[in-house]
């Protein structure tokens, strides 16, 4: 097979540099190679302010894709070898599929505790659908669960499961720090009390499933949880294990619990399932004939129109690493939203390169932004939200109402470098031109969050 743009990668990323291909290049071949029958596409997309937005993400069939754009041919299989001196792939199946262009899309796997190798039917990670149904299974028969990891993941299995006694295990001191500080998690600590939040919408998008069990499909999106019921066989009590991790797992034999699991604090927790959602790592199985240049985070080097070192390959989403001069305010996570950025952004450079155009950055990498929502709030966050960059010379600006709203301000030099926005504040278009514009704040001093001033009057 052969075609000008090979996308490798059935994920957000992949289906994001697929689809902006099929618009930008409409008379242009587009292969994408999933390894599942699954795609996960972008809808509902909302821009909520300049560079902020909130999207649902739709599992659908990789049929569908094709059937919007012509010009795409979704190829199941797996890529096991690029043969970049010769400009083709090759495949387990034994396709070789040339390309003028290719962009590596594969995104990320789990990054599971050690001990899952000699456990595997009782330590699971959470990455795609399969796996979150799987989990669902399991957890029908527990009492008592284990869930080791302080992201997204790990904080809303927490915080939506119901009827299961759950040990959360951090290490850190407070929950979900790899978004909040210990003053946003001390604003979540009410919702780890509450028995399940039945109240929340189901989602009611069309659900497909795989026509076989695969171990590597896209991740899951940002709402992933909404129409799951976790649901366990007992009363739901949370208990956070702060500043250790998992030492030591033991099958027990005679116990309620058949696993013993034993903390670096000297604690032990009797279970009957683990949970790790310690993060990703990028997936790079596969050879290539030229050496590609690998990040420290062990992703791949891309540099600022998202080329890799190697000929007219790019790479986008979790299996890449940002090597150019960032923008002060903007950094790289592993998320949904940058992941769809960067898909987006690659489709726009190999196109360009192709007709010989200029391309420009893309503002989304002007500054950092992320939609989200935990234990039922939504959050923003913006900018350096946690003093990123800043050496912790900053200071911060609080306002927080329990069981609302919880606004942080991150201020350098009189200027808000970052914010922390959970609630519905109304704050979010404010927050980002004061952050792009780095507006001087001193002649307004705390009244910038006094809560009896209409602040946006200030800036309209």
């Amino acid at each position: 097979m052969n075609a000008v743009f090979v996308i490798v990668g059935g994920g957000i990323a992949g289906v994001s540099c697929a689809e902006t291909l099929a618009y930008l290049q409409p008379d242009k071949s587009i292969i994408l190679l999933s390894e599942s029958t699954l795609i996960k596409t972008v809808t509902n997309l909302h821009a909520i302010t300049k560079t902020i937005v909130s999207f649902d993400i739709e599992e659908a069939s990789s049929s569908s894709l094709s059937d919007k754009h012509k010009n795409v041919t979704v190829v199941r299989d797996t890529m096991t070898e690029v043969k970049d001196d010769q400009y083709f792939i090759t495949t387990k199946s034994g396709l070789n599929i040339k390309y003028s262009y290719l962009c590596l899309c594969m995104g990320a796997e789990p990054k599971l505790i050690p001990q899952s190798l000699e456990l595997p039917d009782y330590i699971i990670g959470i990455r795609d659908t399969d796996s979150a149904e799987s989990f669902i299974g399991k957890l029908k028969n527990c009492s008592k669960i284990l869930v080791v990891g302080n992201g997204g993941i790990a904080s809303e299995i927490v915080y939506k499961i119901i009827n299961t006694e759950v040990a959360w295990v951090v290490r850190d001191n407070h929950i979900s720090a790899t978004f909040v500080d210990p003053g946003a998690a001390e604003f979540f600590q009410d919702m780890l009390k509450k028995d399940g939040v039945l109240t929340e919408i189901t989602s009611k998008r069309m659900r497909y499933q795989e026509e076989d069990t695969l171990k590597s499909g896209a991740a899951l999106g940002p709402d992933w949880y909404m129409n799951l019921l976790m649901s366990g066989c007992a009363k739901k009590n949370v208990c956070v294990h702060y500043k250790c991790e998992v030492a030591s797992v033991s099958l027990m034999q005679e116990q309620n619990h058949p696993l013993e699991v034993s903390l670096t604090n000297g604690q032990k927790i009797f279970c009957d399932l683990i949970v790790s959602a310690t993060g990703v790592s990028p997936r790079t199985n596969f050879q290539t004939a030229k050496k590609l240049d690998i990040a420290l985070d062990e992703g791949i080097k891309v540099d600022q129109y998202m080329k890799t070192n190697l000929d007219k390959i790019y790479a986008a989403g979790d299996i890449c690493s940002a090597n150019w001069d960032l923008a002060k305010h903007w950094f790289q996570m592993k998320l949904w939203t940058q992941a769809r950025q960067m898909g987006c952004y690659a489709a726009k450079c190999m196109s360009g390169d192709l007709n010989k155009e200029q391309i420009l950055q893309d503002f989304c990498f002007e500054i950092f932004t992320h939609s989200t929502k935990l234990f039922g709030y939504k959050v923003i966050l913006l900018g350096l939200y946690n003093g990123q960059k800043l050496d912790n010379k900053y200071e911060v600006l609080l306002r927080t109402t329990k069981g609302m709203e919880y606004i942080k301000f991150i201020i350098q030099d009189h200027k808000l470098q970052g914010a922390v926005l959970i609630g519905e504040t109304d704050l979010e278009e404010m927050c980002e031109n004061l952050v792009l514009n780095q507006i001087n704040l001193e002649p307004y001093g705390d009244d910038i969050l006094n809560p009896d001033i209409d602040i946006e009057d200030y800036f309209d």
